[in-house]
């Protein structure tokens, strides 16, 4: 059974559209217009190895927040409709992810439970045409919107550039290993009997 999702959010800030294919090789069509962000959703698809189109228009007169943010309900909530009853995943996945003098930690439980615990300090305002804080603002919309725990945590601090990318990178490699089969299970692995 194939694991893709398409959602699209229409409000008066944002028009957005993503459709994730969670079995995919890491191939994207991300226009956002924010290259900074396409470059971390580029980043998060090529190695969690989604397949991921996105489509954003947004209010970027006003500035990047709402498009961000946004992205991230929309990303998240086709996360959580391409896993389904969630049965015969691994649940649980962490990488810990170098990117020259950067350290990211990052662990995910498709628990059902949103909750996100970020650590991670920027000295600069913005990356490109990406506000910095909006990075936080964007793990959170995904966390709630997908209904899952997640870590994020800059272990070692150095360019801004790397901690982002380490974060988004770390983000797809951890997912992948959660959504990833796991042979020997065949319904949801929980003591409750439900994700």
């Amino acid at each position: 059974m194939e694991r893709i999702a398409s959602c699209t959010r229409t409000t008066k800030e944002t028009d957005i559209t993503v459709t994730i294919n969670l079995d995919g090789q890491g191939k994207n069509d991300i226009q956002t217009g924010i290259g900074f962000f396409d470059h971390m959703l580029d980043g998060f698809a090529r190695h969690g190895l989604f397949d991921l189109t996105v489509r954003a228009a947004g209010d970027l007169h006003v500035d990047c927040h709402h498009t961000i943010e946004d992205c991230g309900i929309v990303l998240g909530t086709a996360i959580r409709e391409a896993l389904g009853d969630k049965a015969g995943i691994k649940r649980y996945g962490s990488f810990l992810l170098p990117m020259d003098e950067t350290l990211a930690l990052c662990a995910v439980d498709l628990s059902g439970r949103p909750y996100l615990n970020y650590q991670a300090v920027f000295t600069c305002d913005r990356l490109g045409d990406m506000d910095t804080e909006m990075i936080k603002e964007f793990f959170y919309a995904v966390s709630y919107s997908a209904m899952m725990n997640l870590h994020l945590k800059i272990m070692d601090e150095g360019n801004n550039h790397h901690m982002a990318e380490a974060l988004f990178k770390g983000f797809g490699k951890a997912l992948d290993m959660a959504v990833s089969k796991e042979p020997r299970m065949k319904e949801a692995w929980t003591t409750k009997g439900t994700l």
